[in-house]
């Protein structure tokens, strides 16, 4: 997960090549290369062997072997500068990614619901449709995940550091002068577990919306043919029983513009969620 208000050739840099993060988190460094001695030494026996015996083969070689040795170098020092420039972008912004070894199983499974579910809701019809768009999603909910992986990250690492301190037999009497820190770990995880529900309701009935959307779009096309199912009616049915067709034809298109509409309101009401700040 990377910081979405970071600038687009960072986030580019970053999601091309997510082993560079994992080299940075882990504190690895890399050592510019200076050694370019052999580009010349190789080449400089050579020639001196050319000097000393006179063959042409020699003076081929050597200037073959130079080449060689300059497209490696080209090649080798291009990759070298790309990797250390990505390196240094990471240390420069440690804070700004969220890898999966900076969670623990459970927070990773947490952000991972959360980032489905933000995914759902932007690929959604409805969404791209611009019928839902309330909050700005896709500016809101990419920051709505980022706050929860980086909360998530934070938790994993006091999950970690309270394990260690906390041995798993207490004292007689101790019990309770450890048990304030257990339960503010676990109303974290509680808060972050009701926020990452929000957003899958949120998903939900944006799901729902697309259903019915999908089906309105339907019902548009029919309606559009509406004057030849009248005709149809009209030509083969008596009277009475046209008019009850006909109705029933009117009463189907309202009630599904209803249900449409109803189903878009459900799910701008769960946009509204989550922009109810948490508690503290």
């Amino acid at each position: 997960m990377i910081d979405p208000s970071l600038p687009p050739e960072v986030s580019a840099e970053f999601r091309a090549s997510p082993h560079v993060l994992r080299l940075a988190r882990s504190g690895w460094r890399m050592e510019p290369s200076r050694n370019l001695t052999w580009l010349v030494v190789v080449p400089g026996l050579l020639l001196l062997l050319w000097m000393v015996t006179g063959t042409g083969f020699t003076v081929m070689a050597a200037a073959g072997a130079g080449f060689i040795g300059l497209i490696r170098w080209l090649s080798v020092g291009s990759y070298n500068r790309t990797t250390r420039r990505r390196l240094q972008l990471a240390y420069q912004h440690a804070d700004s990614y969220v890898l999966p070894e900076d969670l623990d199983y459970p927070c990773q499974v947490l952000l991972r619901r959360a980032q489905r579910a933000a995914d759902a809701i932007l690929g959604s019809r409805v969404h791209r449709a611009g019928l839902i768009d309330t909050i700005d999603n896709r500016v809101t909910l990419p920051e709505e995940v980022w706050q929860i992986a980086q909360r998530l990250r934070k938790l994993s690492a006091m999950h970690a550091e309270h394990g260690k301190l906390v041995p798993r037999e207490l004292p007689t009497g101790l019990e309770d002068a450890f048990k304030p820190y257990s339960t503010a770990l676990d109303a974290a995880w509680t808060s972050l577990s009701k926020r990452v529900r929000n957003l899958e309701r949120y998903a939900k009935q944006v799901m729902k919306a697309d259903e019915v959307f999908h089906a309105h779009q339907r019902l548009q096309a029919l309606a559009a043919r509406t004057p030849d199912y009248q005709a149809l009616i009209a030509d083969t049915v008596r009277d009475d029983m046209a008019r009850a067709h006909l109705r029933e034809l009117t009463d189907q298109a309202e009630h599904a513009r209803k249900l449409f509409e109803e189903s878009i309101h459900q799910a701008r009401r769960a946009a509204g969620e989550l922009l109810r700040p948490p508690p503290s």
